[in-house]
């Protein structure tokens, strides 16, 4: 089972609506998609997003990786020798984490292909799954109608973006804790937009004023690990890392310090699906629990995630609707409200085909 070639596509996909946090507004995907044919004939497949103000990586600088270093290191290597296979796409450059998550998403299409065995099924688990619904940043008014038609559509989690105007973020949230049922939790998401003291004055009053908030997710920059474990000291409400939290490296600081009380794992971060079950299983022997998350990605990555998700049996929180704020109708994933379902065929279960860079 060697790897004969590795190809390499690029797609653009609008948005329905513009998708707004605090560090940026999109209003399409761009997808670097690869597919790697082995010598029986069996193709994998990957793909990676480009998030500047995340990850550092361009559209450009996922094909150059997965066109050069990566290529190399991976045609004729035997798949057989499959975390050996895994263990080069770490090892051949520095960084370029989301192209090595396209090739590592590749590899383990291919190999569950090729043992004929979806790929939730070669990781171990299928767990059942559900995802909450992001509610962009945006005013007030628009917040509240965006929450209330999500509960509509039967989404009983809702992840709500604040940090962009801090001053307005309690408004924000007790608008659509107004509009929606008290069983409805509410996650929210910072996106590194407040200061320490800004974040535990936030969270506290909404505490006092019973807003029911799940947890809080990344309140401080990524880089702030002290203004991190402040928060977390002095809330009740739970604090995830997601900016702060990159590699299995990431993870083990945070979990053994106890800046945090839960990890967020996006497979664009730390590099794929093998460095997520490592992240996963350190949390799991520090009591910290993991959720999943994704970038604005296509259904592809997005669908990795999902079965490494309902794989790993530490990961019990899920935020993978991404796929649903697209133009186009996805792939490998079959939401029904807020349940997701993954095919029953082998690998990702996603039939169509890349076509390759020219």
């Amino acid at each position: 089972m060697r790897i004969q070639s590795l190809d390499v596509t690029r797609r653009t996909i609008p948005l329905v609506v513009p998708f707004k946090t605090a560090l940026r507004t999109a209003t399409e995907v761009e997808s670097i998609e690869v597919e790697l044919t082995l010598d029986t004939g069996i193709k994998g497949r990957g793909a990676a997003a480009p998030t500047y103000v995340i990850t550092g990586d361009s559209a450009q600088s996922i094909e150059a990786a997965l066109l050069g270093p990566i290529q190399s290191a991976l045609i004729n290597a035997d798949l057989e020798h499959f975390q050996e296979t895994l263990r080069k796409v770490q090892a051949c450059c520095i960084g370029n984490m989301s192209a090595k998550a396209a090739a590592d998403i590749a590899l383990h299409d291919a190999y569950s292909k090729a043992i004929n065995i979806p790929l939730y099924a070669f990781l171990g688990g299928n767990k059942a799954l559900s995802t909450c619904m992001t509610i962009g940043v945006d005013s007030v008014e628009k917040m509240t109608a965006d929450a209330k038609k999500s509960v509509m559509e039967g989404f009983d989690v809702l992840k709500v973006k604040v940090g962009a105007s801090p001053e307005l973020d309690i408004a924000r949230i007790e608008a659509i804790r107004t509009v929606v049922p008290a069983h409805v939790k509410l996650r929210l998401d910072a996106n590194q937009g407040w200061s320490a003291k800004q974040a535990v004055q936030l969270i506290q009053e909404m505490e006092n004023r019973s807003f029911g908030i799940e947890l809080v997710e990344q309140p401080v920059p990524a880089y702030d690990l002290d203004g991190l474990k402040f928060v977390t000291e002095r809330v009740a409400t739970p604090i995830m890392a997601d900016e702060s939290m990159f590699s299995p490296r990431d993870a083990m600081k945070l979990v053994t310090g106890r800046y945090i009380d839960l990890l967020n794992i996006k497979l664009m971060k730390c590099g794929g699906i093998n460095e997520a079950w490592k992240i996963a299983s350190i949390a799991e022997t520090h009591g910290i629990t993991c959720m999943v998350g994704s970038m604005m990605e296509a259904s592809l990555s997005v669908s990795a995630a999902a079965h490494f998700a309902a794989a790993h049996p530490n990961v019990r929180y899920f935020d993978l609707d991404a796929p649903l704020w697209l133009s186009e109708k996805p792939s490998g994933l079959i939401y029904n409200g807020k349940h997701i379902t993954l095919p029953k065929e082998p690998g990702l279960g996603i039939k169509d085909s890349t076509i390759p860079l020219s």
